[in-house]
């Protein structure tokens, strides 16, 4: 289903709605991602404890970007799925319910949603670097250092194998310094690098984007099924991109 461009913003009880003219129905400001803005600097990307990929630590610069306040949520998806005819992914046992995130998704799909929201939006949505997806996970420039996003232990901001049987409503944990909801747990996320186990030894300082090429994307952050260490703001999960199941989603951002 086609929708207009046109726009109508007005208070609603618990958020603004975004009205647009369509055949059958209203969509509000929760059909799409809400932006948070990442104000860009400079941080140690990585870690020296942690697994032969995450090292060494280098420092890297991002540039200020925006990124989504929560995982892409079912409900989210369901509209881009109405308006491009495309058939929902696969429910799991535990379901798809509107204010999870969604799962079964691939690295195509997250971009094939990108690059819809792109046309809709006259912007440029895509998916996170690993670097601007760490910058972010760990604070930004508000980063009080944690090695899960928000917390010391991710007991109070994250869904994971210890707490869950399934996926979880987004931002029902605490959010981290930059006010992201689940960058930790709940289900693991696609960023657009390419995955390279020795691509830190290169110490790319500059926004680095990942190898030009590859056979597998990265993932960060853990999941609901995920276990606390495979959850760090550092971990790094390869994957291929046509991989789908029941604990990976994804988070867009945006330059524009």
């Amino acid at each position: 289903m086609e929708l207009s461009a046109y726009y109508l913003k007005m208070r609603m009880s618990h958020a603004v709605a975004i009205v647009l003219s369509v055949t059958s129905f209203t969509l509000y400001a929760q059909d799409f991602p809400e932006m948070v803005e990442v104000k860009g600097g400079s941080f140690v990307m990585g870690d020296e404890s942690g697994d032969k990929d995450e090292k060494p630590t280098h420092e890297v610069q991002v540039n200020t970007f925006t990124i989504a306040k929560t995982e892409t949520t079912v409900r989210q998806w369901r509209v881009f799925c109405s308006a491009t005819k495309r058939t929902m992914p696969e429910s799991p046992w535990f379901g798809l319910k509107d204010d999870h995130p969604i799962v079964n998704i691939s690295w195509d799909d997250a971009i094939a949603y990108c690059t819809w929201l792109s046309t809709k939006n006259k912007k440029h949505y895509r998916l996170p670097t690993e670097a601007e997806w760490e910058f972010a996970a760990r604070g930004g420039i508000k980063s009080k250092s944690y090695p899960y996003s928000g917390a010391k232990a991710p007991d109070s901001i994250a869904w994971f194998s210890s707490h869950s049987n399934g996926t979880m409503p987004v931002a029902q944990k605490l959010p981290n310094e930059l006010g992201l909801y689940d960058m930790t747990g709940n289900v693991w996320e696609w960023c657009n690098d390419w995955y390279e186990a020795g691509y830190y030894a290169l110490k790319v300082k500059d926004n680095p984007q990942g190898p030009q090429a590859g056979k597998f994307y990265t993932l960060r952050g853990g999941a609901w099924d995920i276990g606390a260490r495979n959850s760090r703001n550092t971990y790094r999960n390869p994957l291929s991109p046509t991989s789908r199941n029941h604990n990976k989603g994804f988070r867009v951002a945006c330059s524009d």
